[in-house]
């Protein structure tokens, strides 16, 4: 699992495609009744980017940088990190209550209302026992560990605690195609209108 972060280039369009998908298994019956079942527990999340202008040559190098991110991570074969936009950052996120006994507990986000695990942490500001910041204490999981974006403590919290955190995170991802498109549209000026990935859990 690679750690590489894509990168920010200043031709992205403004144009930015989310979209959250679940996977349900529908049957029905002659009767018109159905049976749905869940197959998932959290969505997966596809995103598509634009764009408008990647300069080449040596001057910028935006269309090599960006190509050679893709081919890097093998098309759709390694994982990369990405910075949503308007995803990225959380502020006293309650993430668990103590119980005495766990010391691990998962970062989490909230969207919307909708908890979603977060497994690859930017940086945890801070880690709060009732709303007591702790300075010391815990340690935090990376994406590419065995458990990732797990906290845990050295010392379980008390029964009754709150557990929160102050955070930004990335998401880990895929390529969404084992190839990409770059066109030229001028001398040493290229774009690539469908640039897609989708989030990963492991």
């Amino acid at each position: 699992m690679s750690t590489s972060i894509l990168p920010s280039l200043v031709g992205l369009g403004f144009d930015v495609t989310r979209t959250p998908v679940w996977d349900t298994t529908v049957q029905q019956a002659i009767s018109g009744k159905e049976t749905r079942i869940a197959k998932r527990t959290y969505p997966s999340w596809k995103w598509e980017l634009s764009y408008s202008v990647l300069r080449s040559g040596a001057s910028y190098g935006e269309l090599q940088q960006l190509a050679g991110f893709f081919n890097a991570r093998q098309g759709m074969f390694d994982t990369f990190l990405y910075q949503d936009a308007d995803d990225n950052s959380v502020t006293a996120q309650v993430i668990g209550t103590g119980d005495g006994v766990t010391t691990g507990f998962q970062l989490i986000r909230a969207f919307g209302g909708f908890l979603e695990p977060v497994l690859a942490p930017n940086a945890v500001a801070n880690v709060y026992l009732n709303a007591v910041r702790q300075s010391s204490g815990y340690s935090i999981a990376s994406w590419g560990s065995t458990n990732p974006g797990l906290l845990t403590f050295t010392t379980a919290p008390t029964s009754g605690v709150t557990i929160s955190v102050d955070m930004t995170y990335y998401w880990p991802c895929r390529m969404s195609e084992d190839s990409v498109s770059f066109s030229l549209f001028m001398s040493q000026y290229y774009k690539a209108k469908k640039f897609g990935f989708v989030s990963v859990k492991n």
